[in-house]
């Protein structure tokens, strides 16, 4: 009782944040679907749900996140073989550059495909540009790195030995796939894919950009019901399907996800020379890096077309309010706040991420003390899948009056960001510190170092390059972030996604320039952070 009292006591700081800056906006914005008039009304929610268009946005957001799990699932698992267990050159820099749009902000990637897809685009030809086949090749594009990070340091930790004892017995490679390594993989797959599902049926920039009004997720139908129809109600009782919805997928996925067995020796499988035999999964791999490159190449392309010409009119325009006064403040300004959205964002992730991961981490004594830490893990990670549009919309009707009247504070947006990129650092930080032995805690312990001076001693030489690989994701998560934010920034002082969706909105063609060019610098940003947070990757432990 002893330690869970002082379970509780550590996690009373990261609860109560979590329950100010989160639980109560998602609860002001769901009880708007089951109040009436004041009063408590539950059938209005089913009333809501059994509207037409209803339907057809909850069967349109299943049936496209489900072709796209399946598509990234098939090019992702070829990729993670190749990238984590073959001695290709330059695999590194190759794993790096297919985690780049995995955090790419949805909204670039919107208007990536947008200019692939569009009218004079490479693609144009086929027909696909504000068609599902569009938000699908979008949604894929964005998580297929999600399934080969995922597995991939799964099958980078698989011990070799069993495979080997198969092949021994005379079992052939494709013998070896099926009855050793996918099963050992299986958890890693089927998690991988929930995660990826979640991913694709909460996405927001990307099917706002290219499925616009026709098109509507049950995120986006969120979205437009706030702002443009001011349906509250319908808006909330779409909250609460999807919030059952991600409970039920988080659920799934720690079932699924493997706990460190810190008794163990961490195996890092030794990667082998390419053989003949593995030149369809290099093609394949190659064929996803290319479709990956393609859109970022025609966004670059695209930004740097003036008339008839090439030049860089498109990156100057962005010290200008570009035609008829689109913006209030130029590109640059944006970029800027931006940038100081995003540290501030990251040190409160930070904060918050490090306490909940040696929460989560630490040895349980008793089946009591692991239901509590399997509780408060889950907790934590409910803001990955509830929808950022609820969130914000959240922050605006329950943050407005004293003493929490957070409207006007500077720093209303990056804990809006903070919260959407908690659980990345959390997913960061828990398989290094779960892979600790606890022993050598105990050791310390034994030999009278404090608390404090065990976790300076036996946890920071561990921990601290995946801590600094968390603020780096962190920090790109919320430089992108564009959810919370368009509902959240002032119009005199926006975030540079919120610029590019508004260039997007407004016609002349300088416009469409400057965003194609915001969107350059904005995905030259992130991935030049991603490239330095590659490099402080632990092998063999978690997808990030």
């Amino acid at each position: 009782m002893r330690r869970i009292a002082g379970l509780l006591l550590l996690a009373a700081g990261p609860v109560l944040v979590l329950g100010v800056l989160f639980v109560l906006p998602v609860t002001g914005m769901v009880a708007e679907g089951f109040l009436v008039d004041g009063r408590l009304a539950p059938g209005a929610v089913l009333d809501v749900l059994a509207r037409p268009r209803v339907h057809r946005v909850a069967w349109f957001t299943v049936w496209t996140s489900s072709v796209a799990t399946l598509l990234a699932v098939v090019l992702g698992l070829p990729a993670a073989y190749a990238l984590h267990r073959l001695a290709l050159p330059g695999r590194t820099a190759v794993r790096a550059a297919l985690l780049v749009p995995f955090v790419l902000p949805t909204v670039v990637v919107g208007v990536a495909f947008r200019q692939l897809l569009g009218e004079g685009g490479p693609l144009g030809s086929l027909g696909l540009d504000g068609t599902p086949v569009a938000i699908i090749c979008g949604l894929v594009f964005f998580n297929v790195a999600v399934v080969v990070r995922t597995v991939g340091a799964a099958w980078e930790s698989l011990d070799p030995r069993p495979g080997q004892a198969a092949a021994a017995l005379g079992a052939s490679p494709w013998q070896v796939l099926r009855t050793v390594t996918l099963p050992a993989l299986r958890p890693a797959i089927v998690g991988s894919a929930s995660i990826v599902f979640l991913f694709c049926a909460t996405a927001f920039g990307i099917v706002l950009t290219l499925g616009g009004v026709r098109y509507s997720s049950v995120e986006t139908e969120i979205y437009l019901l706030t702002t443009t129809i001011f349906d509250l109600q319908a808006a909330a009782a779409l909250s609460v399907l999807q919030i059952v919805v991600v409970v039920g997928l988080l659920a799934l996925a720690a079932r699924l996800r493997a706990t460190p067995d810190p008794t163990a020796q961490r195996v890092v499988a030794p990667v082998r020379a390419v053989r003949r035999s593995d030149a369809a999964v290099v093609a394949a791999t190659l064929l996803v890096l290319g479709a990956m490159l393609l859109p970022i190449l025609t966004l670059v392309l695209g930004s740097l077309s003036v008339g008839d010409g090439w030049g860089l009119a498109n990156y100057r325009a962005l010290t200008t309010a570009g035609d008829d006064q689109a913006l209030l403040v130029p590109v640059t300004t944006a970029l800027l706040t931006s940038l100081r959205t995003a540290v501030d964002a990251t040190w409160m992730a930070l904060l918050v991420g490090v306490v909940v991961s040696v929460i989560v981490t630490r040895r349980s004594h008793s089946v009591a003390e692991r239901r509590v830490r399997s509780t408060l893990d889950g907790f934590f990670m409910l803001p990955l899948g509830v929808s950022a549009v609820t969130l914000g919309f959240g922050f605006l009707i329950t943050l407005d009056q004293p003493p929490l009247d957070l409207r006007d504070s500077p720093l209303l947006v990056p804990m809006a960001q903070a919260l959407v990129a908690l659980p990345l650092v959390v997913r960061t930080l828990t398989p290094v510190l779960g892979s600790i032995d606890d022993r050598q805690r105990q050791a310390a312990a034994s030999l009278g170092a404090s608390a404090w001076r065990t976790l300076l001693t036996v946890d920071l030489p561990v921990a601290w390059k995946p801590v600094l690989a968390a603020s780096g994701f962190a920090f790109a998560a919320s430089l992108g972030e564009f959810g919370a934010t368009s509902f959240l920034a002032r119009d005199d002082s926006p975030t540079l996604p919120v610029v590019i969706f508004r260039l997007i909105g407004h016609p002349g063609e300088m416009n469409y320039g400057m965003a194609l060019a915001a969107s350059v610098v904005l995905a030259v940003a992130t991935a030049v952070v991603v490239l330095a947070v590659e490099r402080l990757r632990v092998p063999g432990l978690g997808a990030f």
